[in-house]
């Protein structure tokens, strides 16, 4: 391997300047680089021998989406965590196209022997028979109805929904049997589904909550690429209140001195947009995140970097991460606690509701078979 720093050639200065070891952004992906899994017997480092042209380090080439069908055997998934407030929840896709570098899904691509980086938004996989699936599990006898929440993993209406409508087919089976749901997105195509949201919200059977990271566009650019724009996400919450669909705005994450000084700026102008619920997550940085995360930084704020990371650390009993319940979601010290105040001030000023909507599972029965047959139970 060649010492770029000992290298007195020009060409050689012009490599060093710009390091081809040191990961590169990919533009419209939120990762910096394919990191390996946790659970790899091998992990790849990159090296310089030498041999890499000066055209190569001026660009980075493009990764295309690949989508690979899921074959599993159920759709809702069950949750006992305290610091959630459902039990259920369905995610039609695994991996996620919206790229957000932080998203605290990313280490579930390593149970499928893929990266946490670049594979989690570019390998993308799919349940075609995630409506039939649901019908089934609905139709069980002992199945006791409570809300089901979309979008707690990752966002049922990523781009690739536009084709696949999956979360749709979905959608269509819980109206069907008037059982209650619960969205979380940051994307305007939830607005495609007004006609099955609106009769469902009439009933108290539907809400929505969409998640606002920053109102900045060029900060949103590099941390959610693919997802959404601020302003169109805005536009999606008014749209949804005009139809009288219960909606929320979410803070999430809130990332310390990066986007912490606009909390009160996204809750007011959620609250202008005609949402009724507010909410903020402070960051999370389980497993693989932290050092994607860290990538990112110094990839796109490097003079932040260190700040941002030392912030953080303040909030988890100075580590990068707590998993206790309780603790994640928030953080705990000094900044998690003003953090908090300012949430808690000004959504009193601006009028928020204190308590989560209640949506009304009581009205939960099965149609009729498809077949014509009655359901007896």
């Amino acid at each position: 391997m060649i010492n770029n720093a000992q290298t007195t050639s020009k060409m050689g200065q012009e490599r060093a300047a710009i390091d081809p070891v040191t990961p590169r952004a990919t533009k419209g992906r939120g990762a910096v680089s394919n990191r390996t899994g946790r659970f790899e017997q091998y992990v790849g480092e990159a090296v310089h021998d030498g041999w890499i042209r000066d055209e190569d380090l001026q660009s980075t080439p493009k990764i295309q989406t690949t989508l690979i069908k899921d074959t599993s055997k159920t759709i809702i998934a069950r949750n006992t965590s305290p610091d959630v407030p459902f039990d259920r929840s369905i995610n039609p896709y695994r991996g996620c196209e919206h790229g957000c570098v932080y998203c605290f899904a990313r280490p579930t691509h390593a149970y499928l022997g893929m990266s946490p980086g670049l594979d989690f938004e570019t390998k993308l996989f799919y349940k075609p028979e995630a409506a039939r699936l649901l019908e089934r599990e609905l139709r069980k006898p002992k199945y006791q109805c409570r809300t089901m929440a979309m979008g707690t993993n990752t966002d049922p209406y990523q781009p690739v929904e536009k084709t696949l409508r999956l979360t749709r087919g979905i959608l269509e089976v819980l109206s069907a049997f008037n059982h209650p749901v619960g969205i979380v997105t940051k994307s305007a195509l939830v607005l495609r589904d007004l006609d099955i949201l609106a009769p469902m919200a009439e009933k108290g059977l539907a809400q929505v909550c969409i998640s606002v990271t920053t109102l900045d566009h060029r900060l949103a650019n590099t941390l959610e690429p693919r997802a959404t724009t601020p302003m169109k996400r805005l536009a999606a919450i008014r749209a949804l209140a005009d139809v009288r669909i219960p909606c929320g705005v979410m803070a999430a994450p809130v990332i310390p001195a990066l986007n912490d000084h606009e909390l009160e700026s996204i809750l007011s102008a959620g609250r202008d947009a005609g949402a009724t619920l507010a909410s903020y997550i402070l960051l999370r940085l389980p497993l693989e995140i932290a050092d994607l995360f860290r990538e990112w930084l110094e990839n796109h704020q490097p003079n932040k970097a260190k700040h941002v990371m030392n912030l953080l650390a303040s909030t988890r009993g100075g580590k990068v991460y707590e998993a206790e319940f309780g603790k994640r979601m928030k953080g705990t010290g000094e900044y998690a606690a003003l953090l908090k105040k300012r949430f808690e001030l000004i959504s009193k000023r601006l009028g928020y509701n204190d308590r989560r909507f209640e949506l009304d599972g009581s009205q939960f029965k099965p149609p009729l078979q498809r077949d014509g047959q009655l359901a007896l139970f």
